[in-house]
Formats: C-alpha cells, sequence, structure tokens
C-alpha cells in the first residue's frame, strides 16, 4: 500500500543552528517565506531550540515577533517549534505556571507542532508540557533522545516509546541529535517501536558521520511516517540531509512525497545565494561541512566537540582534546549514562574537561554537574552509584522527585520583575529564559523607540513607567 512520506524542513530552525551557530535573521527569511509555504511540507521547524536566545544575545531581534511574521508569510503549513520539556529554551527547570503560560503564547502566535524532549529521558519532565500543549490543541510530538550505551537497547526505547504514548502524544520523534544512528539500527528500532506503540513515528537524525540519508531511507522502509531533512546549501555536515535528494530518492516509489522537485529549485537558489553570503562573512565555516564518522566513536555531538576545544584553548589545553575524549564516556557512565543533549552535554562535556586539566577526576565539580547527579534535572536512565554521589554532592539533598514539583509558582514574580520591561505579554517569557540578555535587548528597544544611545538610558531607570 503506497505510504506518502510527510517531511519537516529544518532550514528556519535546525539548520541554521547547526551551521551557522542560528545567526539566520528574520529579514534572510522573509523574501522565501511564501515559496516554502507553497511547497507541501508537514511542518517548517522554524522556532524554539537556541533560535530564541539568538534573537535576543545575537540579532537584535524579538523572537516573538519572528514567530508571528512567519506565521503571517506561512499561512498554510505547520509550524514546529523544539522544546525542552520543563527547561522550554531555557538551562533550567521552570515552575508549571511558567511553562504553561509559554505554551500559551506560543500557540497564541503560530506554534502548531511542538515537539517536546527531555534531555535524560525522563518522562516526569515531560507531563507538564504535554498536558499544556493538549490543553491549547496544539499537536504535541515527543521526541526520544537517541544515545548509545549498554542501557540503550531496543527495548529501553520502546518501553520509553510506550509511556510518551500513555502521556498523551500524537506523535512520536526518534531524535538523534549527535549523529549515531546507522542505517540497519534505524530499521530495527523503528520496527520495534512501531510494532508495539500504533502512533506516526518520525526520524531526525545529523549528517555528522555521513549516514542521514541511509538512516532515513532504513527507516521509512521499515514504517517511518515523517523526516526531517533541510534544503540543500543548508544541508550535510553537522546539519540534515538534503530535503532535495531524499524528494527525489523517494519519488516514483511507494513512499513518494508528493513535492515537486522542481518548485524546491527556487528554495535552493534562495538559500545558496545566502549560503555564499555566509562563507564570505565566515559564518559558515567550510569545516562544519564535512563528515566526521568519529562522532561514532566519541559519541559527542558536533556542537558539544566545538565547545570542548573552545574550553580547552581559553585553557591553554588543546593538545588535551584526545584525553577529554576518551573522558567524556567514563563521565557520563559516572552519572548514570545521560544522552548528550542540551544542557546535560555541556554538563558532562565541562567536566570532562575539569577531569582532565586538572590532573584528578573530579577534584573540581560544577555546579551543574553536582546538580545533575543529585537528581536535579531528573532520575537518570541508569541509577547513580551511591557512594559515587556521596563523594560528588557531600550533604547536598538527592532529588527523587519531579524536580520542579520542589518549584513554587513564579510567574507573578517574573511578571512584576519584568514591569518595567514589558510592551508586550510576551516579553515576561523573554524574561524569564534570559533575565540579562532580554533585559539588553529590552533596553535597546526602548533607546531605539526614542531615537537615543542605550547607554543612555541608565540600567536601574525604569525604562518604562509601571
Amino acid at each position: 500500500m503506497a505510504k506518502k512520506i510527510k517531511i519537516t524542513e529544518t532550514a528556519l530552525r535546525d539548520a541554521h543552528q547547526s551551521l551557522l551557530a542560528t545567526r539566520m535573521t528574520t529579514e534572510e527569511m522573509l523574501p522565501i517565506l511564501p515559496e516554502l509555504d507553497k511547497i507541501g511540507f508537514y511542518s517548517l521547524e522554524c522556532w524554539g531550540g537556541a533560535t530564541f536566545d539568538s534573537c535576543l544575545r545575537f540579532l537584535n531581534e524579538d523572537p516573538w515577533q519572528r514567530l508571528r511574521t512567519i506565521r503571517d508569510n506561512c499561512p498554510n503549513t505547520k509550524l514546529q517549534m523544539l522544546f525542552r520539556g520543563q527547561n522550554m529554551l531555557g538551562y533550567r527547570h521552570y515552575a508549571d505556571d511558567v511553562l504553561e503560560y509559554f505554551v500559551q503564547r506560543s500557540v497564541a502566535n503560530g506554534i502548531d507542532i511542538l515537539r517536546i524532549f527531555d534531555a535524560l529521558n525522563d518522562i516526569k519532565n515531560l507531563k507538564s508540557a504535554i498536558n499544556a500543549a493538549k490543553k491549547e490543541k496544539a499537536e504535541v510530538q515527543v521526541a526520544i533522545s537517541y544515545t548509545t550505551g549498554p542501557v540503550f537497547t531496543d527495548e529501553y526505547y520502546v518501553e520509553y516509546a510506550k509511556r510518551i504514548a500513555d502521556a498523551g502524544a500524537d506523535t512520536i520523534c526518534i531524535k538523534d541529535m549527535a549523529a549515531l544512528l546507522t542505517p540497519y539500527n534505524t530499521e530495527k528500532l523503528v520496527k520495534a517501536i512501531k510494532k508495539e506503540v500504533d502512533l506516526p513515528l518520525q526520524v531526525h537524525t545529523h549528517y555528522t558521520s555521513g549516514l542521514a540519508s541511509m538512516c532515513l531511507l532504513k527507516g521509512i522502509e521499515a514504517g517511518a511516517d515523517m523526516i526531517d531533512t533541510a534544503i540543500s546549501p543548508l544541508a550535510l555536515g553537522t546539519s540534515h540531509a538534503p530535503t532535495e535528494s531524499m524528494v527525489a530518492a523517494l519519488a516514483g516509489s511507494e513512499y513518494d512525497t508528493g513535492i515537486d522537485l522542481v518548485a524546491l529549485t527556487k528554495v535552493r537558489d534562495y538559500f545558496m545565494t545566502l549560503r555564499e553570503k555566509y562563507i564570505k562573512s565566515g559564518l559558515l565555516d567550510p569545516k562544519m561541512l564535512a563528515t566526521d564518522a568519529n562522532a561514532l566513536i566519541y559519541q559527542v555531538p558536533g556542537g558539544m566537540l566545538s565547545n570542548l576545544l573552545s574550553q580547552l584553548k581559553q585553557a591553554g589545553k588543546e593538545d588535551q582534546l584526545t584525553e577529554v575524549l576518551m573522558e567524556v564516556p567514563r563521565v557520563r557512565e559516572d552519572s548514570g549514562y545521560p544522552p548528550l543533549v542540551t544542557p546535560t552535554s555541556q554538563i558532562v562535556g565541562t567536566q570532562a574537561v575539569f577531569n582532565v586539566i586538572t590532573g584528578e577526576r573530579y577534584k573540581m565539580c560544577t555546579n551543574e554537574f553536582k546538580d545533575m547527579v543529585a537528581g536535579k534535572y531528573g532520575t537518570t536512565p541508569m541509577p547513580i552509584d551511591p557512594d559515587f554521589r556521596k563523594k560528588i554532592i557531600g550533604d547536598m539533598q538527592p532529588v527523587d522527585c519531579r524536580p520542579a514539583d520542589l518549584i513554587a509558582p513564579e510567574l507573578d514574580k517574573l511578571k512584576e520583575e519584568a514591569a518595567q520591561y514589558t510592551v508586550q505579554e510576551e516579553d515576561v517569557l523573554s524574561y524569564a529564559m534570559f533575565p540579562k540578555v532580554a533585559a539588553d535587548f529590552f533596553k535597546k528597544r526602548r533607546a531605539t523607540e526614542l531615537g537615543v544611545n542605550p547607554d543612555m538610558l541608565d540600567s536601574e531607570q525604569k525604562i518604562y513607567p509601571v
């Protein structure tokens, strides 16, 4: 029986996050949005992940206005965002009242699909987000953070998929952020999940190790319903399989996407011009486009690799990168095998750097590593040895409940703190995610409004009367 494969185009979010440190501006997106809307994609992944932070921190843009602009210019295609469970788009857990408000405003501003994941695959950290999205009648896709290791068998993923289905998800995504899937493992895993869970399944994998197109094809043949791709000028390397290549590969088969390859040409041409601009500016490093099968050996996502190198350079120890890469799996084992995705990739990676450059393992521990070992990010896939936990956290009280249960409602307090900045109700959520970065953005926005230099606005001054 013919089965039309649906495609999520990632050019507006994950593709440029993977290759350009999320620096594409809304102005650069605007001319091509009507064309993207005509193609017939299942969804455009365009928001969430690091886009929110980058808009405020680097681009001097309001992320909410970006979402509204995309919505206005893409009325016919579902818009999708990446949402880090109880972390939302930040790096700590937030109270449920903030999460519920964030989901409500995201949907009100144009989001149709929330792809929700937890870095530890802890279902407890997803339930509030799932329920909030369902309340807003958004489509809920829950992503499995894919990784490898002794505990991560097909049985482990099938059991997690069952819990996801029971929690109310509409669809499931296998999220292979570190390009660890191989074609035949993809086939086995998709078959195993589809056999036990009757929900549409999407496959998301990166091209880092050079296997993404093959993984997607084997996944489709095994029963996957949807795939993530990126238009070719923003594909390959640490990004995704090229959209046009996958459309061509499936054309005329029982899995035909129904997308017109010729129609994609205009989209490709536009992004090719942008790509040339990025290469000239140095924003797109050609090294990011190279295949690196070492990802399969070290199991370190591309972004984490560059972060480790940066930390070592700052310490004048870049010659110790190989030692750090060998230390990462050991730290991971000690700390309960967390999948390496934001924020756990940064936590494990930084601790591995400290272990190597101090010359003594765990002589110095980051607060984030202590918190993860204590359970403040949730339950790790494998139990942590009690003696190791005691060594790391000392007298800190371990957390065995859902971490957000320990956070008092905080929306009213955040509204009070952000009142001097607020010109739209969503501003409090920008402030909640990144207080200092958002405050700086609000100050620039106000200065532009007044036609003055931002430095003329005293940081203590109420920039809007409360």
